[in-house]
Formats: C-alpha cells, structure tokens, sequence
C-alpha cells in the first residue's frame, strides 16, 4: 500500500486502545513513514466504549479529521460487535480485524458485511495466557502486521520494547511479545 493508510480502532477504556495505536504510530515512524495517532473520546471511565485513529503514509498527512472510510478497522473486544458500528464506512477492499473466538466467516455473516477481508483471532485468550490480563492490544497489533504487512513484526516488538521497558518489568515485556507474534501465528483469515 503506497498510499494513506487510514485505520480506526475500537476497544473499550483500559484496553490499550490509544496505546497501540501509538505503539503503531511509533513503528511506522521507524520504517520511514509519516504517521498520525489520536484517540477520540471525552469523560469516559474504564470499559467504556472507545475509538482511535492512526494514518501512515509515505507523504505528508495533511488531513486533520476523525476516520470516516477507514482501510483497516481493529476491534479489540468482540462484545462491541453489534453493540456500536464497527465496520461503518469501511471500504470494499478494506481490512476488519477482531479479537473474537468466532471464525472470520462467522463474524462476516454476524456483522451482515459482504466485503472486506476479516481476519480473527482469540487476542483475550492469548493475553490472558501470556500476561495474566485481557489487554488485548499487542496481541492485535500482531494480527494487524500478519494481515496487512503495513509494519513487521521485528518492527512492532522494537516499540514495544522501547514503550514498555521504563514502565514494566522484563518478564512483562517479554510476555507483550509473546502475545504479538502469538497473535500473528494464530490469526484467521475468511
């Protein structure tokens, strides 16, 4: 893709949404693109629903507006399908991905949605297993490099390294990079 790459993301507070996106963000700055991260929310408190955005280019970004017609659309907690309107101006050869157990045929016919590629995979249980937490974000930045080769998976672990080690132990690092390349192996495409 050597255009924009618009991508929106939906999760709920305390997920991780507005950090992977960053971490993203931060990736893709390091491959040589130009990035835009931003979160979009008000007074909401923990497990509310949620919305983020990130752009990648090659060029400039000169747009300065929410995601309407997104190329990549992440949903981070599977209750938010049919619950909010995940897959909204997505476009025909776009991209859903979403942590479910459902298979992507499954979600395509719960969703109604006849286009895009969907891609799964079970990101609560992988988190839960590899760091103890249903933080579902590093898992889905792994199921977002295997779908769309967009940023590498040496690359997402770098962020995720550098983001991390200040804040978190070793063992929880490591255990964030665990569940990202878990995530990639394990992903679904229908």
């Amino acid at each position: 893709m050597a255009q924009l790459t618009e991508i929106r993301w939906h999760g709920r507070g305390g997920q991780g949404v507005v950090t992977a996106g960053e971490l993203l963000a931060e990736a893709a700055l390091d491959s040589g693109q130009y990035f835009q991260a931003f979160p979009d929310y008000g007074p909401e408190r923990m497990g509310a629903p949620i919305r983020a955005f990130t752009r990648l280019s090659p060029e400039p970004i000169t747009i300065h507006s929410q995601v309407e017609e997104p190329d990549v659309v992440l949903v981070l907690d599977p209750t938010l399908l049919g619950a909010v309107p995940v897959t909204a101006g997505l476009k025909d050869d776009g991209v859903l991905l979403v942590n479910t157990g459902m298979s992507p045929s499954e979600v395509r016919e719960k969703l109604g949605l006849e286009k895009a590629r969907v891609f799964t995979v079970d990101a609560s249980h992988i988190a839960i297993e590899e760091m103890g937490r249903e933080i579902t974000n590093t898992p889905m930045l792994g199921l977002f490099a295997k779908a769309t080769g967009l940023v590498g998976l040496d690359d997402l672990e770098h962020e995720i390294r550098e983001w991390f080690s200040p804040k978190l132990s070793k063992r929880a690092v490591d255990a964030n990079v665990r569940a990202l390349r878990r995530a990639a192996e394990e992903a679904e495409q229908g």
